[in-house]
């Protein structure tokens, strides 16, 4: 039976509209693999505003060690990309982590 998500680390940062695609790009190679290597599961949004991008991940754990583990024992401490000074807008200074007390997905 598979294993079914019982925390999510949530992470956000904005961008300049003008250079959006590019942190997405970024986010996409650099960012979400080493996620999909390790976590449940992980999610990338993108809220495009008027003068500013917002871009949230949602990675899916089992349970606190695995994403401790996956964090090398600071699950809170956001691990910066190596582009995020140069592409964002401000570094973020946290990371929420969230119980999942419903899960259910999929249309009715």
């Amino acid at each position: 039976m598979p294993t079914k998500p019982s925390i999510a680390r949530i992470w956000r940062g904005r961008t300049r509209r003008d250079i959006a695609e590019t942190y997405e790009h970024y986010l996409r190679t650099e960012g979400i693999p080493p996620l999909e290597k390790t976590a449940l599961g992980v999610q990338l949004l993108r809220e495009d505003r008027e003068e500013e991008t917002w871009f949230t991940t949602i990675s899916y754990w089992p349970d606190m060690e695995a994403m401790t583990a996956f964090t090398k024992g600071e699950p809170t401490k956001v691990h910066h990309l190596d582009r995020d000074p140069e592409l964002l807008i401000e570094l973020p200074e946290r990371i929420e982590i969230h119980r999942i007390l419903v899960d259910r997905q999929g249309l009715r």
